[in-house]
């Protein structure tokens, strides 16, 4: 069983929590991590950059000068690649860098990161931040007490109503990134080097229990 260190919102010091065994099982898959942030950097890219071919620049309309007789190489238009303000070859143009992933592989990547950063010691648990305002000292104050205020900090949040003042509390703090747990990747989770969650943004990640009787012939 896999254990965090536990603090209040105020940044006390607290028992350690165990993690949920249903995402922190202590297995971490490289493979689906590579494959989830190369997905991520992929999808980013807008694919925007274009060239123009000789066919699309202006002039070249005759040749420079006649074939024969006045000692240069021949040459038949001022759009060839190698004449200045010619045509581009094998230049980038407009085109789609999406890549796809299971969705299952996603969910695996997910939870490798989440593992290795609490194998790394990197991941704390903080009861709910029920801002009421926000407020940037007060999430400051709390970072600093968990001695990772001068690190690149990813704060995931349970979703609940009060996430959006936690969210505007920390968009000021540079290499401060807040978000709800559910929509965090793998990709953010590995680019902090702190990851803090909130307590009950895992208590909704426990495997449900198997119902009594549930499978029939099938568990004999």
């Amino acid at each position: 069983m896999i254990e965090a260190p536990h603090y209040s919102a105020a940044g006390a010091k607290k028992k350690s929590v165990r993690l949920p065994a249903a995402l922190f099982d202590g297995t971490v898959n490289e493979h689906a991590l590579h494959r989830a942030v190369v997905t991520f950097l992929a999808n980013q890219r807008q694919g925007t950059s274009d060239t123009k071919t000789r066919s699309e620049v202006s002039g070249g309309n005759q040749k420079p000068w006649r074939q024969k007789g006045t000692g240069r190489a021949r040459q038949g238009s001022t759009r060839a690649p190698h004449w200045r303000h010619g045509g581009i070859v094998f230049g980038p143009h407009p085109r789609d860098y999406r890549l796809g992933i299971p969705k299952k592989v996603r969910q695996l990547a997910k939870k490798s990161a989440l593992n290795a950063r609490a194998r790394e010691e990197a991941l704390f648990v903080v009861d709910s931040l029920e801002y009421e305002k926000p407020k940037t000292k007060t999430l400051a104050e709390l970072l600093g007490k968990l001695g990772v205020a001068e690190k690149k900090v990813l704060v995931l949040t349970a979703g609940a109503a009060s996430a959006h003042n936690v969210y505007l509390s920390g968009r000021n703090i540079p290499d401060v990134h807040v978000m709800r747990f559910a929509d965090a990747t793998a990709y953010e989770i590995l680019w902090a080097d702190a990851v803090v969650v909130e307590l009950p943004a895992l208590e909704g990640t426990e495997a449900p229990e198997k119902a009594e009787g549930e499978g029939g012939a099938a568990d004999a």
